[in-house]
């Protein structure tokens, strides 16, 4: 995936596809470059172009440059020829020796040359920038590499409506048996309420109110909210197989199970053929035996009293909303409304609902999707590190363990207006509006890490500069920022990463003076990884790199 995107609505498929499309693209969902990786994909492209004369003459020839290693030539008898030179060992770097000169190739790396001389790319080597995120929380604080917020929600007014649990509509109907979720809603919702009377009779005071009754539901995998009597019992997702402790009344107890999709499943064999909702339903007691209510009867309405109310639109709803001094927190099943302010400039926007818990959410009656962040990834399975090197699998570099799977999403600015926007959220298990935050999204500084061994820019394939002959890397703000500050700036042996650089035991003490003149005030700035752009050597003999945090603002 190339561009990053928003399955804004119901779009997501899946089952339990996030609402956020993105997967690290290249350009994520906001339309940003995501750095570096959309640096060195372009320059992956432009070298692969410029082997396009190549390329088309003919299949490659193939060569064995040492254990490990082999060479990938397309040429014919004229001059024209591009080769690509490949090390496949994991572990290890090599030197081979191709048409007469020399090559340093990286552990499992390629290098392309265009004209089978000089090496313009390297798969393992980045000279393109990297960019750290701020999100602005709008108390001054800020938080690094996730984004910067603008508004928070506690203290804004709020109106709820609480989504009726056993008050039923005008269009519910009876039917003996467990129907098929999908069918039955034609999709025109995610919801879908089963409800059902269980009558208990000889029940003696002891065991009235008491939990020695299992509701045991089998659903088709997606997630089920229980109420037993009016009261929220609990939920289960993914596992098809659910189990609860409820307590009966002597008489009839109201059993109401609200079944949801969570993006109906869009691949795999068959994959029209999967159904959704309930198609078991048991009330097992040791002293009262058990009570099979799957072809009992039950009464069905798709969908939630709010959506009929269309409760998330700007007008026209007015009579459903009750206005509160104090937000009920934690509470499922329930409607909220408030109002915000758009933020000025052009940032992306953001909305955090890491507070709450599943639902949906609407701006000015715009669909922002389903949120979940109650849903938390596996606590293990993640690496601090992650490297390149060897082959991919699914579970490489997974990142954010423990994590919720989404908890930040985007809000398109063509939503946004001047004044007052609206925000309504429907919550499903329980979370606290209050905590709720909006964000934008901006660069905060932008980092660069190159060394002497990399390739020279590929615009010196065409330029034939001097500078431009040695590895450099440019650093961007983006459009409308400047370079306001060098946070960091070494050249010679750095050590870390874009955000905690820190000099290594070879450090040019001019390093910060020589980039700063470069650089401050301009949006984009170039710099060499050479003796002769700072003016010495501050170590012979030692292969050095330059590391470069810049402000942007």
């Amino acid at each position: 995936m190339y561009h990053g995107g928003t399955n804004f609505g119901r779009t997501a498929g899946g089952p339990y596809i996030t609402t956020s499309y993105d997967y690290d693209a290249p350009l994520n969902e906001y339309g940003n470059v995501n750095q570096p990786k959309w640096g060195h994909l372009k320059d992956l492209h432009y070298a692969i172009q410029l082997c396009e004369p190549a390329l088309i003459l003919q299949a490659p020839a193939s060569l064995k440059l040492g254990p490990m290693q082999e060479g990938h030539v397309y040429t014919d008898e004229s001059d024209t020829c591009a080769a690509f030179l490949a090390n496949i060992d994991s572990e290890s770097d090599a030197t081979v020796t191709f048409r007469g000169k020399s090559y340093h190739l990286p552990a499992w790396s390629v290098s392309i040359l265009p004209d089978c001389k000089e090496v313009v790319f390297n798969t393992a080597q980045v000279n393109v920038q990297s960019l750290r995120w701020t999100t602005d929380t709008g108390s001054g604080d800020e938080e690094v590499d996730t984004q910067k917020s603008f508004m928070t929600l506690s203290e804004t007014p709020w109106e709820i409506y609480k989504e009726p649990i056993s008050d039923r509509r005008g269009n519910s109907f009876m039917f003996g048996g467990l129907l098929e979720q999908i069918n039955t809603t034609k999709d025109m919702s995610d919801y879908l309420w089963y409800s059902s009377i269980l009558v208990m009779e000889n029940l003696n005071s002891s065991q009235i109110g008491t939990s020695e009754f299992t509701l045991s539901i089998h659903d088709m995998g997606y997630a089920t909210h229980v109420f037993v009597n009016g009261n929220y019992i609990g939920s289960g997702s993914h596992s098809g197989q659910l189990a609860f402790p409820i307590n009966l009344n002597s008489g009839g107890n109201k059993l109401d199970l609200l079944s949801m999709t969570v993006g109906l499943q869009n691949y795999g064999a068959f994959f029209d053929t999967w159904g959704a909702g309930i198609n078991d339903v048991v009330v097992d007691s040791n002293n009262h035996g058990t009570y099979n209510l799957s072809l009992e009867p039950w009464e069905y309405q798709v969908g939630l009293q709010g959506e009929a109310f269309q409760l998330f639109a700007e007008q026209g709803n007015s009579m459903y909303w009750t206005s509160v001094a104090e937000v009920p927190r934690n509470q499922p099943m329930i409607w909220y409304k408030t109002t915000f302010g758009a933020p000025e400039g052009n940032d992306p926007v953001v909305l955090d609902l890491e507070s709450m818990g599943k639902g949906r959410a609407w701006v000015n009656g715009e669909d922002i999707g389903r949120y979940w962040p109650a849903y938390h990834a596996p606590l293990t399975g993640c690496s601090k590190d992650c490297p390149y090197k060897g082959p991919f699998n699914q579970d490489k570099c997974s990142t954010n363990c423990g994590q919720s799977s989404q908890s930040r999403y985007h809000v398109p600015r063509s939503w946004l207006k001047d004044g007052k926007n609206l925000l309504v959220l429907f919550e499903e298990i329980g979370g606290d509006p209050t905590q709720i935050k909006f964000l934008t999204s901006s660069i905060s500084s932008v980092c660069a890490h190159v060394g002497e061994t990399h390739s020279s820019t590929l615009s010196h394939w065409t330029s034939k500069d001097l500078l431009e002959s040695i590895p450099m890397v440019n650093i961007d703000c983006g459009i409308g920022k400047f370079i306001i500050a060098i946070q960091f700036a070494s050249y010679g042996t750095p050590k870390g990463t874009c955000g905690s650089f820190s000099n290594g035991s070879c450090h040019a003490v001019n390093s910060r003076l020589v980039v700063e003149q470069a650089c401050n005030g301009r949006r984009t700035c170039s710099l060499a990884a050479s003796n002769l752009f700072f003016g010495h050597d501050p170590c012979r003999n030692i292969t050095k790199q330059l590391a470069v945090e810049a402000i942007c603002s």
